[in-house]
């Protein structure tokens, strides 16, 4: 079994993440914590082997929390902020689950957690549950050294390496990447974003043609623009893209050969 502690200062999503560890049946819940600092003292005093952790806390953010330890268990961060993930993978959290999620969403961090757990601790290890793992995303953790990279397959598809495990991406699917310092924020459509330790350059120059950098910060798949304005792309109602100085003279040669009027 695998030792779990949750941790969240707002009671109601305390009491959902408990509950969601008692129906995943290789986790044990040890206790449940309102603070970094109640969690602390547990995890000094007991075995812990993972923790799911809310990140905007008022004592402690979950972040810091986590980096305080001299040995932290498996991390699975939670939050209803998505700015914080790049952080979150920074300190190798297992997942990261975005509020509100559900116990699909749940299952598949479970999942990956007990991935992780088996791999540390091969002598440990237990037979895997298949009701929870078939709504598991798959990890891959003997991946070839290109893996690190967005791999080509084929005209229709990609596989993005994203923490511990290479997902396949349909191109046509990928509506926008962000880019955000050294991480790859991929937009696509019908599914939560994918975050990559990748460079803009280098997934510039394996999409085809039809994705375009607009700015330093964004390549959109032109197929999903609805607007291209002088200062920005429209990809949706809620979506503008900027499109820098630099893009602008690319963009309007794309455009050339694609637009009717005057």
């Amino acid at each position: 079994m695998i030792k779990t502690l949750v941790i969240d200062d707002e009671p109601l999503a305390l009491q959902q993440l408990a509950a969601y560890v008692r129906k995943i049946p290789f986790l044990d819940l040890v206790a449940e914590c309102q603070s970094a600092i109640e969690a602390r003292d547990i995890i000094n005093n007991e075995r812990i082997d993972a923790i799911f952790v809310d990140i905007n806390m008022p004592d402690m953010n979950g972040i810091d929390f986590v980096r305080s330890l001299a040995a932290p268990p498996l991390v699975v961060f939670t939050t209803a902020y998505s700015e914080y993930a790049v952080d979150g993978f920074k300190v190798d959290a297992v997942d990261y689950l975005l509020k509100p999620f559900g116990l699909d969403d749940f299952k598949r961090a479970a999942m990956r957690v007990k991935h992780r757990f088996e791999l540390e601790n091969p002598t440990t290890a237990e037979p895997v549950d298949n009701n929870v793992a078939v709504n598991a995303a798959p990890s891959v953790s003997d991946a070839s050294p290109a893996a690190s990279d967005a791999i080509p397959t084929d005209d229709d598809s990609i596989f993005l390496k994203t923490e511990h495990r290479v997902v396949r991406v349909n191109i046509a699917d990928i509506r926008y990447i962000e880019g955000m310092s050294e991480y790859l924020k991929v937009h696509i459509n019908g599914q939560r974003p994918i975050i990559m330790l990748f460079s803009m350059k280098k997934m510039e120059e394996r999409l085809p043609s039809h994705f375009l950098r607009i700015h330093r910060s964004y390549i959109v798949n032109m197929r999903h623009v609805q607007e291209v304005t002088k200062n920005r792309i429209v990809m949706d109602k809620d979506t503008y893209l900027p499109i820098g100085d630099m893009y602008k003279e690319p963009l309007s040669a794309y455009l050339a050969d694609k637009y009717f009027g005057r």
